[in-house]
């Protein structure tokens, strides 16, 4: 643990999702530039426009953001936020499988080439373009990995489409978890700082995350275990308790660090970590950063 801190110390100095003391004093922003996604996770229910304005979560958007707009609102962002040091693509849907990320990421690093750049994604694409990310500038990379038993990962999600095919239930599984463990040690390998992220369901993963902190000890940096938010088929289930939540990261911390301070944000967040702001698209055209402390939520 003591090498991969010393390997990825430059990132933790600057980056608000690996050092919970930045989070009052480094903002980053979420570029929404990703609108598909190759997984069907039982919990996730993506959002855009109007409806998602009080919603603070993962998935959720004003609306998708083009490439050939992200220059100028960067520019006109960062002089409103000069705390922003942190650029993150994190979807609405997955990042790796829209190719409008790379066009994104491109721009970012010849025109932002001092940000910190970071990405979100499943990780069924991570073996193919671990190394481009790295080639693009990327620093950091986070993959949801929610089980590493296809038993229990087939209870997350009902299919993936890989390679052209539609795969579901344990087949589909199978592939992911392989294809994300592949993914991660590349990524290490190419010295981008992964951060897995758990979605922790009670009923379904809650006695096996250890087994995933375990699995992964060696090729990612911290752990960021998450409380299920009940929605779309799985809105019957509960979410963990501030108790089991602590307790499971307390379990896993033996094997991996663990972040305790995820705000489990929007596609399209913007400044810091506690300010719930996001983008706004105005008059047609215009960019502008929303606040959500307008709204009771």
């Amino acid at each position: 643990m003591n090498q991969k801190m010393s390997k990825f110390a430059h990132i933790t100095k600057v980056h608000p999702c690996y050092n919970e003391k930045l989070h009052d004093k480094i903002g980053r922003v979420h570029l929404p530039v990703a609108p598909k996604c190759n997984i069907a996770c039982r919990y996730c229910k993506r959002c855009l426009g109007a409806e998602s304005l009080c919603e603070e979560r993962p998935g959720v958007a004003h609306h998708i953001m083009k490439p050939a707009e992200v220059e100028d609102y960067l520019s006109d962002l960062f002089k409103k936020m000069p705390n922003i040091k942190v650029i993150g693509i994190a979807g609405p849907g997955d990042s790796l499988f829209n190719k409008e990320t790379f066009e994104t990421l491109e721009i970012l690093q010849d025109k932002f080439p001092e940000m910190v750049r970071c990405l979100s994604t499943n990780g069924l694409l991570l073996p193919k373009y671990a190394k481009k990310l790295a080639d693009l500038g990327v620093k950091t990379v986070t993959v949801t990995v929610n089980a590493v038993d296809p038993k229990i990962q087939a209870q997350m999600c009902d299919w993936i489409y890989y390679e052209g095919k539609v795969l579901k239930g344990e087949e589909g599984a199978k592939v992911l978890i392989e294809n994300q463990l592949e993914g991660v040690k590349k990524a290490y390998d190419y010295d981008l700082a992964v951060k897995i992220n758990t979605v922790l369901v009670p009923e379904i993963n809650m006695n096996h995350i250890v087994d995933i902190a375990k699995t992964y000890a060696d090729y990612a940096f911290v752990q960021n275990i998450i409380p299920l938010i009940p929605m779309y088929k799985m809105e019957n289930l509960r979410r963990p308790d501030c108790g089991e939540i602590s307790g499971v990261r307390d379990s896993a911390e033996e094997f991996m660090t663990q972040f305790r301070a995820c705000q489990q944000c929007r596609a399209d967040a913007a400044g810091l970590l506690g300010e719930k702001k996001h983008m706004e698209q105005t008059k047609g055209k215009n960019l502008d950063i929303y606040d959500l402390k307008h709204f009771s939520h």
